[in-house]
C-alpha cells in the first residue's frame, strides 16, 4: 500500500488527525467543520489568548456562536495549542494564515513562508499540507513546495500538497463552511487525490480541479469580480449623487431585471480580508510575467478613492451648515466592515476615523458588535464605542452612517440628529424629515 493509499484509508475511516494553523476567521470554522465530520483535530496559534480561550471552551468569534467550543472541548477530540513541535501529529494540515499588503501595495506572503518553514521541521512521509490562504497562481508550487521539500522528502511520493481556497463570508446565515462549495486543486495529481479525499468527510460538496494554480485563479477571480462590480457602482454613485439622483433606487429598480443583472451596492469604501487586497496579488503578479491589468488596477483606484469622498462630502456639508470640521464633534455607526459582525478588518472605517481626526475632527464610533478596538497591524485607535441615545445624538455636529447593523433605530438617529452623513442608503426609510441628511 502505498503511502498516499494510506493516507487516504485513515481519512475515510476518520481515523485521521487534521491539524489547522492560524485560528481565526478562516481557520476556526474550518477547524469546526472537520470535528463536527469525526476527527481528532489540533489547532494552532501563535497568539496565546486565543488558545487560552479555547482550551476554556470559549470562542472569541462571536457570529460563530459559544457552544461548540465548549462541545469541541468535551468531546475529548479538539485541542489547541502554540507549540509547532506537535505539527508532526495531524495526518493533514490546513494552513489558514493571513494573506495582507505591505505599504507598497506589494503581496507580504511572510505569513505562508514562516508557516510553511514550521511545517517543514516536523514533516514526515505520509502528511497532506493543504494552504487555504488566497495568494497568487502558482504560491503553492512556488513558495510552499520546496520548503517542503528541502528536507529530501518527496511531494506527490513521500507527502502530499495541495491549494483549496477559503470562502468564509462571517456573519451569513444561508451558507457555512460545511455547505460552501469547496474548490481543491493538488500539486500532482496523488495530492489532488488526498485532499478531495479530506474535504468530503467535512464539506458537503467538493469541486476537484486540475492544479493548484486554477484553484489560486479562481478564488482571485471570485473576489476581483466582487471588487471591480462594487467600483462601477461607487464610480455611479458619484456621477449620479452630482445629478441629485438616488443611487439606491436606480441599484433597485435595475435588479428588477429577472436577468443579466445582479445588485451590487456603493459604500464607503472596501472592507474584509479579502476584496480589498485579493485583487493586488494579481496584479503584483501579472507584472512579474509583463501582463497589464488595468480594469483590476482602475477599479482598486476607485473603491480606494472611496473614504475621501465620504470625508469631503462631510466637510461640505459642515461648511453649509456654518461648522468648519475642524473642532466638530463626529460621531461614526459602525466600526465593523459589514452589518451585524464583529469583523472589523480593513474596516473603511477606522480610515475614515484617521482621517477625520488628522482633520482635526472630535471622533467618536458606536458599534454594538465592537465594544473596543484592539491593536491591528496597520492601526491602533484605541477608542471604545460609546452609548448611542437620543441625548447622546443632539451632542455631536455629526452623525456618519458607515456600517448599516440591524441594531441601529434609523428613526432615532433621523429625529436626533443635528447631520446625517449616509454611505449606506440607511435613511431611505424614515419618515419626517430629510433635509439634514446627506448621501456620501
Amino acid at each position: 500500500m502505498t503511502l498516499q493509499q494510506s493516507l487516504i484509508q485513515k481519512i475515510e475511516s476518520g481515523s485521521a488527525v487534521i491539524g489547522v494553523i492560524g485560528l481565526g476567521y478562516v481557520g476556526l470554522p474550518l477547524l469546526r467543520a472537520f470535528w463536527r465530520g469525526g476527527f481528532k483535530v489540533v489547532g494552532f496559534d501563535i497568539d496565546p489568548e486565543k488558545i487560552r480561550l479555547l482550551s476554556k471552551g470559549e470562542s472569541y468569534l462571536k457570529h460563530l456562536g459559544e457552544d461548540f467550543v465548549r462541545d469541541m472541548v468535551n468531546s475529548g477530540r479538539f485541542a489547541a495549542t502554540s507549540d509547532f513541535s506537535r505539527l508532526a501529529e495531524p495526518d493533514a494540515i490546513a494552513i489558514c494564515v493571513p494573506t495582507p499588503l505591505g505599504k507598497h501595495l506589494e503581496p507580504d506572503l511572510s505569513y505562508i513562508e514562516r508557516t510553511s518553514d514550521a511545517i517543514a521541521k516536523t514533516l514526515r512521509p505520509g502528511q497532506l499540507v493543504v494552504l487555504e490562504s488566497t495568494t497568487y497562481p502558482r504560491t503553492t508550487r512556488e513558495v510552499t513546495l520546496p520548503r517542503l521539500e528541502a528536507g529530501g522528502l518527496k511531494c506527490g511520493k513521500d507527502f502530499f500538497l495541495a491549494f483549496s481556497p477559503e470562502r468564509e463570508d462571517p456573519g451569513r446565515k444561508d451558507f457555512d463552511t460545511q455547505s460552501i462549495p469547496k474548490l481543491v486543486g493538488g500539486i500532482d495529481a496523488p495530492s489532488g487525490e488526498a485532499a478531495v479525499a479530506l474535504y468530503k468527510k467535512a464539506v458537503k460538496q467538493v469541486v476537484p480541479v486540475s492544479s493548484a494554480e486554477v484553484a489560486e485563479a479562481a478564488k482571485l477571480l471570485e473576489n476581483i469580480y466582487r471588487c471591480v462590480n462594487i467600483a462601477l457602482v461607487n464610480e455611479l454613485k458619484v456621477v449620479l449623487t452630482a445629478m441629485d439622483v438616488d443611487i439606491w433606487e436606480v441599484v433597485n429598480a435595475a435588479k428588477t431585471k429577472p436577468f443579466g443583472f445582479q445588485a451590487f451596492y456603493p459604500g464607503p469604501g472596501l472592507g474584509g480580508h479579502c476584496i480589498p487586497i485579493d485583487p493586488f496579488y494579481l496584479t503584483w503578479k501579472a507584472r512579474e510575467v509583463g501582463m497589464p491589468t488595468r480594469f483590476i488596477e482602475l477599479a482598486g483606484e476607485i473603491n480606494r478613492g472611496m473614504p475621501d469622498y465620504v470625508v469631503q462630502r462631510t466637510t461640505l456639508a459642515l461648511n453649509d451648515r456654518g461648522r468648519s470640521i475642524k473642532g466638530s464633534r463626529i460621531l461614526v455607526l459602525g466600526l465593523a466592515y459589514k452589518p451585524d459582525v464583529d469583523d472589523v478588518r480593513e474596516s473603511p472605517s477606522i480610515e475614515l476615523i484617521e482621517r477625520l481626526q488628522h482633520l482635526g475632527a472630535q471622533v467618536e464610533y458606536n458599534d454594538p458588535h465592537v465594544p473596543a478596538t484592539h491593536k491591528m497591524r496597520e492601526h491602533d485607535l484605541g477608542m471604545t464605542s460609546v452609548p448611542l441615545t437620543p441625548e447622546t445624538l443632539k451632542t455631536y455636529d455629526c452623525v456618519l452612517i458607515a456600517t448599516h447593523h440591524a441594531a441601529y433605530d434609523w428613526q432615532m438617529v433621523a429625529d436626533h440628529a443635528k447631520l446625517v452623513i449616509d454611505t449606506r442608503g440607511a435613511m431611505r426609510g424614515v419618515k419626517g424629515r430629510k433635509d439634514h441628511i446627506v448621501g456620501a
